[in-house]
């Protein structure tokens, strides 16, 4: 891409409603962003291309944060997602308030990026509190469930 083409381009971006936009076109980087009628862009010649092996584990040792009045323990959200009480819209929900948990047992699923994610009693007891409904976007670290362990 040539000086005299960025410049054009620029020219065009300005002239327009665009707040912002990132090109790779022949080896060249262009990002430009717009604020209060002002063009800022940064540009860069292509490094070579890095693949990147990328793989997050998501953990359950937070799963449960356990309180000391009445041995409460809170089940919480080990990612952000999209919670489902059940396993398809037809079928029960895997938990209700007042049924017995053993450990192990399925209390929801987590929609992460398109994949299902089965969160499990760490603890053995009773379902006081399901605290977010079907349906509803839930944070990381977020309480989910309240179970009265035994």
């Amino acid at each position: 891409m040539k000086t005299n083409e960025i410049k054009d381009l620029l020219k065009f971006i300005d002239s327009t409603n665009l707040t912002s936009v990132k090109l790779d076109l022949e080896g060249i980087k262009l990002e430009v962003s717009k604020t209060n009628s002002q063009v800022e862009y940064k540009y860069a010649e292509k490094s070579e291309a890095t693949d990147f092996n990328y793989q997050e584990e998501i953990s359950a040792e937070r799963e449960v944060e356990v309180h000391d009045d009445e041995k409460t323990s809170f089940v919480v959200a080990p990612l952000i997602g999209t919670f489902y009480a059940s396993p398809s819209p037809q079928d029960e929900n895997f938990v209700k308030i007042g049924d017995i948990v053993e450990i192990g047992d399925t209390l929801c699923i987590l929609e992460a990026m398109k994949l299902m994610n089965e969160i499990t009693s760490e603890v053995r007891g009773e379902v006081i509190d399901i605290l977010v409904k079907n349906e509803d976007l839930v944070e990381y670290d977020q309480p989910l469930f309240k179970i009265k362990s035994f």
